[in-house]
C-alpha cells in the first residue's frame, strides 16, 4: 500500500473510533429517555424503576453534570395567622355561631370556644396587630397580639399556635390569654449632643431642603451633594415646614463659616409641618458634606446613629 494512503487511514482511525463512542453515548441517552416515557405511561411502579435506573445512563452520557443544590426549608412565622384568628374571635359571639366572623375563628381554631360578649358592650375592636412571635419546643409557637379598642384602651393576648414540619399550615391550639404588654426598653444616650445655631448656614440649608422635600416648593436637587439622587415626597403632604432645632454628632456642624471641603456631619432635625388639618411635629436625620463654602445633603437617614461615618 502506498505510504500516503496508509498515513491517511491511520489518521482517520481515531476519528472513526471517537465517532463510534459518541454514537453509543447518544444511543444510551435515547434509550434511557424511551424507558422513562414508557414508565410514565405504564404506571407508578414502572416509573420508580425508570427513575432508579435513569441516573446511571445520564451519568455515563454527561459525567461532568453538576449535582443538584438542596436548600433547607425556611420556617414560617405564624404571627399573621394568629392575628387573623384573634381579630375574628374577638368580633364573634357564641350566640351567633353561624356568623362569618365566628365561622372564620372556628376554621382557624376548631377546638377553641367562642366568646360571649354582653349585649350592651360598648367598646369595639379597632385594630389587631401581632407584635411578637416565640417558637417553643418542637412546632409550638406563642404569638403576642396587641388589640386596640374604640375607647383607645390596649390589651395584649398570647395566642398558642402549632405549625406542621414544613411550616406551611398552622392551627390555633387553645384559647387566647390576656397578658401584660411588653416592657418599655431603655433608650441609649443620643449621639446628637452638638447644638447647631438656628441662624447658621447648616440650619438654613436643612430648612430649605425640607421645605422643598415636603412642600414641593422649588426642587431638592439644588441641595444635594454631587451624585446623590433623592425624589421629593409626592404629592406634597404639607404647605409649610419650620425647623425648630438642629443637633449634630460632630463639632464641625456648628462651625461658621462652613468648614473645609469634604467635612462630613450628621444631624438630627426637629421640624414642624403644617397643612389644612393642623400642625405635625416631625424628625429627620441627615448627613451633610461641606463643599465650596456651603452644605450639601448627602443622605436622608433613618434610625439613630451610633457612630461611624456618613452612610
Amino acid at each position: 500500500m502506498p505510504l500516503g494512503k496508509k498515513a491517511l487511514r491511520s489518521e482517520a482511525a481515531p476519528a472513526i473510533a471517537a465517532g463510534v463512542e459518541l454514537e453509543k453515548m447518544r444511543r444510551r441517552v435515547r434509550l434511557s429517555r424511551l424507558a422513562l416515557f414508557t414508565a410514565i405511561a405504564a404506571g407508578p411502579i414502572a416509573l420508580a424503576v425508570a427513575v432508579t435506573s435513569g441516573p446511571a445512563a445520564a451519568t455515563a452520557a454527561a459525567p461532568d453534570r453538576p449535582a443538584p443544590v438542596r436548600t433547607a426549608a425556611v420556617t414560617a412565622d405564624p404571627a399573621g395567622y394568629a392575628q387573623v384568628f384573634l381579630d375574628a374571635w374577638l368580633r364573634s359571639s357564641a350566640d351567633e355561631a353561624g356568623s362569618a366572623q365566628a365561622r372564620l375563628a372556628q376554621s382557624l381554631a376548631p377546638d377553641v370556644a367562642l366568646p360571649d360578649p354582653a349585649a350592651d358592650a360598648q367598646s369595639k375592636v379597632r385594630s389587631v396587630t401581632a407584635v411578637r412571635s416565640v417558637q417553643r419546643d418542637g412546632d409550638a409557637w406563642a404569638v403576642t397580639v396587641a388589640v386596640q379598642y374604640a375607647d383607645s384602651t390596649v390589651r395584649y393576648f398570647a395566642v398558642p399556635v402549632a405549625a406542621d414540619r414544613p411550616s406551611v399550615s398552622f392551627t390555633v391550639t387553645g384559647a387566647p390569654g390576656v397578658v401584660a404588654g411588653p416592657a418599655r426598653t431603655a433608650l441609649p444616650a443620643s449621639p446628637y449632643t452638638v447644638s447647631v445655631p438656628s441662624d447658621g448656614a447648616l440650619a438654613s440649608t436643612v430648612g430649605e431642603f425640607l421645605g422643598a422635600y415636603l412642600t414641593g416648593t422649588g426642587g431638592v436637587d439644588r441641595y444635594l451633594a454631587p451624585g446623590v439622587k433623592l425624589a421629593p415626597v409626592s404629592p406634597a403632604p404639607y404647605t409649610s415646614v419650620t425647623v425648630r432645632e438642629v443637633s449634630a454628632v460632630e463639632e464641625g456642624a456648628a462651625d461658621e463659616p462652613v468648614p473645609a471641603d469634604g467635612t462630613k456631619v450628621r444631624v438630627q432635625v426637629q421640624a414642624e409641618a403644617r397643612d389644612d388639618a393642623g400642625r405635625w411635629p416631625l424628625a429627620y436625620e441627615l448627613a451633610l458634606t461641606a463643599r465650596s463654602g456651603r452644605w450639601d445633603v448627602a443622605a436622608l437617614q433613618s434610625g439613630n446613629v451610633q457612630g461611624g461615618g456618613v452612610r
